[in-house]
């Protein structure tokens, strides 16, 4: 497996990224072009939030003020294990959930 980054979220636990993972993204949601506002949103997310039914899935959010589109919030989704993590996809959405 390719990892195409890693970096550290704002709780110090590493996060990758996989250029198979990268391609799912790129193939399936086309609006996410740049692999900085990935990182920009794992570092310094406007809100984290936790999937109810597994408490091991996170969402980061940021906002993105110059998408001029309803679509304005990137969430990437991250899955920890043994407390470091990796993308399982990122998309925009209109609002925090």
């Amino acid at each position: 497996m390719t990892i195409l980054f890693e970096i550290t979220d704002k709780s110090r636990r590493k996060i990758h990224l996989s250029e198979k993972k990268w391609k799912h993204i790129r193939k399936k949601h086309p609006e996410v072009e740049e692999l900085e506002q990935i990182k920009k949103t794992i570092q310094n997310p406007d809100k984290i939030t936790s999937y109810g039914l597994d408490e091991t899935i996170h969402y980061y959010y940021k906002f993105y003020k110059h998408r001029n589109q309803p679509l304005n919030y990137l969430l990437v989704i991250v899955k920890y294990l043994n407390n470091s993590g990796y993308i399982i996809s990122s998309y925009f959405e209109t609002h925090i959930k």
